[in-house]
């Protein structure tokens, strides 16, 4: 029950310290150009209406791309990960054991199959459960599943959707 608990808190970095949220940032300033090209066709809802960060601190990692709606991380592996093989390998582990799923690409797939690597990632994307509506209420409106998704799904002020957080002020508006 605790691990769950953490699990949940982790996937929206609340588990990440602030030295790694501070990388994180710096990591968006100053992205690859691998990072780039696949950010302009992931961003914005343009993958399944599917939302992604970029560069999201995960506890002690940073995840290049994290779709938190699918659970799904995007890693984009350059030079550097030929030089660090078992590092990948125990991240990767563990990521999947806190249930999200790894996509991984090297650079030279983003650069030169980027409609392949698109592919890749919406074939996961379209193996998700349709009884889960978008946040944006795409799809078929049910006033009752919708009811049962606000109950889980909290959207911040700034669009981000906060899985099994209270927001009282929108709680207390709605008496």
């Amino acid at each position: 029950m605790i691990h769950s608990s953490l699990m949940n808190e982790s996937k929206h970095n609340l588990g990440a310290n602030s030295s790694t949220k501070s990388k994180a940032r710096e990591l968006r300033k100053r992205m690859t150009e691998p990072e780039r090209i696949l950010w302009s066709h992931i961003r914005r809802r343009k993958q399944h209406g599917m939302y992604f960060r970029r560069q999201h601190p995960y506890r002690i990692y940073i995840l290049d791309f994290y779709g938190f709606e699918a659970d799904l991380v995007i890693e984009i592996d350059g030079m550097i990960h030929l030089s660090r093989r078992d590092y990948d390998i125990e991240r990767t582990k563990y990521l999947r054991s806190s249930g999200l799923k790894v996509i991984r690409f090297n650079n030279k797939d983003i650069e030169t199959k980027i409609e392949w690597v698109l592919e890749k990632i919406n074939t996961y994307l379209i193996q998700l459960p349709p009884s889960q509506p978008y946040p944006t209420g795409e799809g078929v409106h049910h006033p009752q599943i919708e009811n049962e998704w606000r109950k889980k799904f909290i959207i911040s002020p700034l669009g981000e959707i906060r899985k099994g957080v209270k927001n009282t002020k929108k709680e207390e508006k709605s008496k």
